[in-house]
């Protein structure tokens, strides 16, 4: 993964995050038949959206430095 290289795609990324972490909040309270695959997938979700907030918080670093 390249990370993240304008402020286009942190302001994309800013908002895949918020539907990711939106999308884990519904899942997490929801009912299911299957608590070992809705375990699985949380644990997906969990993952993806810390990738994403590593993400932005590489980017937001690296451009305070240069600033």
């Amino acid at each position: 993964m390249s990370g993240i290289q304008s402020q286009q795609q942190l302001e994309n990324t800013k908002e895949k995050l918020r539907q990711l972490e939106e999308h884990y909040r519904e899942r997490k309270h929801e009912a299911a038949e299957n608590t070992y695959a809705r375990k699985l997938s949380l644990q997906s979700l969990k993952r993806t959206i810390n990738q994403l907030k590593e993400e932005i918080a590489r980017f937001e670093a690296h451009s305070r430095v240069k600033s």
